[in-house]
């Protein structure tokens, strides 16, 4: 992954992208908690892909469908530069021909809002498509408490293209966004299917 940086005016957070570093492991798993939006499990989930894509920096020969990382730091101001502000974690799925996954994204609260998602999922997007990707999509949760994130994939253009109604708990259902990169949207996709399917 090469670095990139984004400081135009309109990034609150000036931030640069680089790989996952054994040392990141700790910070990225403060943030995890920080954002209060992850239960215990869930974070484990997330140290354990962590955990996996350092092993397999290590030694073991990198596969397509491997998690792919990029991590946010700050990269100057009045904040310490170097100081991780998040991550991104996606990959291939491997059932599909060019679809890739969103697995994490975190960024510090105190960063939020500041452009690092933002950043975060455009590097993603970059990667997914010039790996042969046609399409990313992202889960994430349906209770009131996710509203800003849903709203954040919206601004960027995601559109919803599933909800599974009380899938994580009775109440919280599972909402699946994609964006496909070939300029038709999902909704125009979904829309088709219908009508061909009546």
């Amino acid at each position: 992954m090469t670095n990139s940086s984004c400081e135009s005016s309109t990034w609150l957070t000036p931030v640069r992208l680089r790989d996952l570093r054994a040392s990141d492991r700790p910070e990225l798993e403060r943030i995890l908690r920080a954002t209060a939006a992850f239960p215990d499990h869930e974070v484990a989930v997330a140290l354990e892909l962590i955990d996996h894509a350092l092993a397999a920096a290590r030694g073991a020969a990198r596969r397509a469908d491997d998690y792919c990382f990029a991590v946010a730091e700050h990269d100057g101001g009045s904040d310490v530069p170097g100081r991780v502000v998040g991550y991104a974690c996606w990959g291939r799925n491997p059932m599909s021909d060019g679809v890739f996954d969103l697995y994490w994204i975190a960024v510090d609260p105190a960063a939020q809002g500041g452009g690092a998602g933002r950043v975060l999922m455009a590097e993603a997007e970059s990667k997914a498509r010039a790996a042969g990707g046609r399409m990313v999509l992202v889960e994430t949760g349906g209770q009131p408490s996710f509203a800003p994130t849903r709203r954040f994939y919206e601004r960027i253009g995601y559109v919803e293209v599933a909800r599974l109604p009380d899938f994580f708990r009775v109440g919280d259902d599972k909402v699946i966004y994609g964006r496909r990169f070939d300029g038709a949207t999902l909704a125009q996709a979904a829309a088709t299917f219908a009508a061909a399917a009546h």
